[in-house]
């Protein structure tokens, strides 16, 4: 436990540390978490915070108040680093091979923005973190749907009943603006049909967790970092983490033209591949059936 905690914490410390020369470096304020910083001043100040473009629920918001005070910069550190912490305490409880996620393309996508999905990947291992899939629901669903449990549905409760005390039209205003989200749909973008096939395992939780996301509207690589609490063994997660370096590649060398290109190579290099030990898993359990009927 002891030793858990020090990686936890030394993984934290780096990536807030670099999260925050990001911010500083690239002059990007709080980069994306600035959303929930800035509808908590709002909050404060007794402001309504869908009078300006604010596509995050407010939720969020609730999330980003303990960072009012902090500078945008230093509060994105602070929050990527702790999220980072969460997620590598989660994933070292069945083995330390898991921390390979954090080499994941999708991971320092997200950290070049401040994403929420490392924090929102970590509440698959806490229920008292679940609420934190209700600050971006469209990537925070598919965990939730598939890691509930009665503490963290009480959570979500909780947190979901106090937006709605602060702000109860909150909803409406929030479904007014989220038209302006430019995104995709993996299942929808060639060759996303493909993904369902995944639809063959329907009783496996990793199966309806591709499925879920692969129906979702994303914008971004990062966002698909949730898709790697599929890979448990060690040669599913290299394979996995490798492939998603072909879509950092395109990145680098590409100007991209539209969010369906995303789409496209996020199917590609991120999808397919998690679809590929989905499928690869199920055929390994029906020989493995075969031979123990033969014995």
């Amino acid at each position: 436990m002891r030793l858990r905690i020090f990686i936890s914490g030394a993984i934290g410390l780096a990536s807030g540390a670099f999260c925050w020369f990001l911010m500083v470096h690239f002059h990007q304020d709080a980069a994306d978490f600035r959303w929930a910083i800035r509808a908590a001043q709002d909050l404060l100040a007794h402001r309504n915070p869908y009078a300006t473009f604010q596509l995050y629920p407010l939720t969020a918001a609730l999330f980003g108040l303990p960072f009012v005070w902090v500078r945008p910069e230093i509060a994105a550190g602070v929050f990527y680093g702790m999220s980072s912490a969460l997620l590598a305490f989660g994933l070292s409880r069945d083995g330390y091979h898991r921390l390979l996620v954090f080499l994941a393309y999708p991971y320092w996508a997200g950290i070049l923005s401040a994403q929420w999905t490392p924090l929102i990947t970590a509440s698959a291992f806490f229920p008292l973190l679940l609420p934190t899939t209700l600050a971006k629901p469209q990537i925070g669903l598919p965990v939730a749907l598939t890691h509930l449990s009665r503490r963290g549905i009480l959570a979500c409760v909780v947190i979901a009943v106090l937006s709605l005390a602060v702000m109860p039209r909150w909803p409406l205003l929030w479904l007014q603006q989220i038209g302006h989200y430019d995104h995709f749909i993996p299942l929808l973008v060639l060759p996303g049909p493909l993904l369902a096939a995944v639809l063959l395992r329907y009783r496996d939780r990793d199966a309806l967790l591709l499925m879920i996301m692969a129906i979702m509207p994303q914008r971004w690589f990062y966002d698909t970092l949730v898709l790697w609490l599929i890979p448990k063994s060690r040669k599913e997660i290299v394979a996995t983490v490798g492939f998603s370096w072909g879509a950092g590649i395109w990145r680098w060398y590409h100007v991209v033209h539209s969010f369906t290109e995303v789409g496209r190579w996020t199917v590609v290099f991120i999808y397919l591949p998690m679809l590929g030990i989905v499928l690869a898993r199920g055929l390994w359990e029906k020989q493995r059936l075969s031979v123990a009927k033969l014995e």
